[in-house]
């Protein structure tokens, strides 16, 4: 199958798209999903609340942040993919950061709920077909197909640890 129309697809998630490579987003976020979490295994625990500035997240607020945006995007790809005709709102990911009590947390829970997270992710985008996968529906005010969604989650974990490999650690 061919990536995303960028035409067809909100602007601001070109970003996100253009750093899943690849055609086939199946392949793409399985074939992902082993390096993902070998990264995450080497980062020492001296490091899991550092902050490289001011304002800016932990890494442990970072991958609550992912397994948090990885749960909505495929919400979305779900409810578009079943016909749900619902316009679904954006989020505020700062807001999810702020009460999401990351730090708080055991490091190994949440490599573990982001296992749980992206082991779903990949069933639900294996259970799509052609057609699924090509279904449009409305998510921030704007139209956007289960496929972009796919490639939106890939790359929207692409952008994060490239942030992290040269901010962070």
């Amino acid at each position: 199958m061919p990536r995303p129309d960028l035409n067809n697809t909100p602007p601001f998630f070109h970003n996100y798209i253009n750093q899943a490579p690849g055609n086939d987003v199946k392949k793409i976020i399985s074939e992902q999903t082993t390096a993902l979490f070998r990264f995450f295994a080497r980062i020492p625990e001296a490091k899991r609340s550092y902050r490289y500035a001011r304002g800016k997240w932990t890494i442990q607020e970072m991958l609550q942040h992912m397994i948090d945006t990885e749960r909505v995007f495929a919400y979305r790809a779900l409810c578009f993919a079943r016909q749900d005709k619902t316009s679904l709102p954006s989020f505020d990911e700062n807001s999810y950061a702020d009460h999401s009590g990351a730090n708080r947390r055991d490091w190994y829970d949440l490599i573990e709920e982001f296992k749980a997270v992206r082991r779903s992710t990949e069933i639900l985008f294996r259970s799509f077909n052609k057609k699924q996968l090509e279904t449009v529906g409305i998510a921030n005010q704007h139209p956007v197909s289960v496929m972009a969604m796919g490639f939106v989650i890939a790359g929207h974990v692409n952008h994060h640890l490239r942030i992290l490999k040269e901010r962070y650690l």
